[in-house]
C-alpha cells in the first residue's frame, strides 16, 4: 500500500504533477484526456473531480442493452453539471447477448470479459480519433486492492472469445469490436502511446464522502453495491458467481475498505451476513436478463446445476501466457 496509494500530502504532490503534465502535453488538443463512465461510483467521482481540476475531458460510455435507470440517470446529470462533452457507444447487442449467453453456456464465470473487452476497444478508438495521449482510470487501490485470484481469464483475450462464441453460441462476434492481447498490450501501447493514470491513487479516497459529494453536485444515487450500477454485472455478482461458483464478491470489495480504513473487519462481516439481493427486486431483474439473452426460465435453471468449467478448460490466447507475452514484446520491440 504505501507503494501504491498516497491518500496524503505527498499524494497531492504527485496529483499536481501529473494534472500539470497533462494540460501543458495536451494544450493543442481539443481534449487533455479520456475517460469512461458507467454511472458508478469510481467513474462518477473521477469525472467530477476532472470538471473540478480544469481537465478537458471527453467521457465515453459504452451501452450495451444492460444499463440500468440509476446508471442513466447518473450519467446524464453529471455530465449536463459539469458540461462534459460524452460519447455513447452501442455495441450490436443481439451479438453482445449471444456472446454473453455463450459464456453462460460454457460454464465459465467470466460471463462480463466480451463487456470489459469491448469498452477497452471503445476507449482505444476514441483516444486515437481525437488524439488523446492521456486515460484517466477510475481504478484505485481505495476500493479495489483486494482480489480473488484463480477464477477469471484476461478479458482483452478476444480469441478466447471469439471461440466461445464459435463453440456455444449462435450470432458470432464479426459486429463486435474485441481486441486481441497482441492488440492491447503490444500494437496500442507501443503505436498510440496512450498514457494509463490513476489519480484516485493520489487522494483520499473514501467511499461515503465520494458519494456525498456527487449527492451534493449532480443528485448522484448510488445503488447499493460495487459494479451493481448494470444489470448484467449486478445478476453475476449477486446470483451467478455465488450459486454456480461460490463465489461472494463482497468479501473482496469489503477486504479493500477495511485495508484502506473505512471498515472494521467486524462491520465487514456483518455485511456478509447480510441477503445478497432483494428477492422481489431481483426477481423482476432475473426475468429481464433471461429475456435479453433468449433463455427459457428451465434452460436457465438446468444450467445453473451443470458442473462448472474454468476458462483454461476452453482454447486461450497463446499470449495468455505472461513469459510468452514477455517474449513476444521483447521481439516485437527489436523488430
Amino acid at each position: 500500500m504505501p507503494n501504491i496509494y498516497y491518500p496524503n500530502e505527498s499524494g497531492l504532490k504527485k496529483l499536481d504533477v501529473m494534472l500539470n503534465e497533462i494540460k501543458i502535453k495536451s494544450k493543442n488538443n481539443k481534449f487533455d484526456c479520456i475517460m469512461g463512465i458507467s454511472g458508478g461510483l469510481d467513474s462518477s467521482y473521477l469525472l467530477y473531480l476532472g470538471y473540478k481540476w480544469g481537465l478537458r475531458i471527453l467521457a465515453f460510455h459504452i451501452d450495451d442493452g444492460f444499463n440500468t435507470k440509476i446508471a442513466e440517470h447518473n450519467i446524464e446529470n453529471l455530465c449536463k453539471k459539469s458540461g462534459i462533452d460524452l460519447v455513447i457507444e452501442k455495441p450490436d447487442k443481439d451479438q453482445f447477448s449471444d456472446v454473453t449467453k455463450a459464456f453462460m453456456i460454457a460454464g465459465l464465470p467470466g460471463i462480463c470479459n466480451p463487456q470489459d473487452n469491448i469498452i477497452v476497444s471503445y476507449l482505444y478508438k476514441n483516444a486515437k480519433k481525437y488524439g488523446i495521449k492521456y486515460f484517466l482510470s477510475g481504478a484505485n487501490f481505495s476500493l479495489e486492492s483486494i482480489l480473488q485470484r484463480g477464477n477469471g481469464t484476461n478479458a482483452s483475450d478476444g480469441y478466447h472469445i471469439k471461440k466461445i462464441s464459435e463453440k456455444f453460441g449462435t450470432k458470432g462476434v464479426d459486429k463486435l469490436p474485441l481486441v486481441t492481447l497482441f492488440e492491447r498490450y503490444i500494437k496500442f501501447k507501443y503505436t498510440q502511446k496512450l498514457n494509463v493514470l490513476r489519480p484516485l491513487d493520489y487522494i483520499d479516497y473514501n467511499k461515503e464522502s465520494a458519494i456525498k459529494e456527487l449527492s451534493n453536485f449532480c443528485s448522484f444515487n448510488y445503488y447499493g453495491g460495487k459494479h451493481y450500477e448494470n444489470t448484467l454485472t449486478h445478476f453475476a455478482q449477486v446470483y451467478y458467481l455465488p450459486k454456480k461458483f461460490n463465489i461472494d464478491k463482497r468479501t473482496s470489495h469489503l477486504s479493500s475498505l477495511i485495508i484502506s480504513g473505512q471498515m472494521s473487519r467486524a462491520e465487514a462481516i456483518a455485511e456478509l451476513g447480510k441477503p445478497l439481493y432483494n428477492k422481489d427486486y431481483f426477481d423482476n431483474e432475473l426475468d429481464l436478463i433471461l429475456t435479453k439473452l433468449n433463455f427459457t426460465r428451465s434452460e436457465f435453471d438446468r444450467l445453473m446445476v451443470t458442473p462448472p468449467k474454468k476458462h483454461s478448460d476452453y482454447p486461450r490466447s497463446y499470449f495468455n501466457n505472461f513469459a510468452n507475452l514477455a517474449r513476444m514484446m521483447r521481439k516485437y520491440l527489436s523488430d
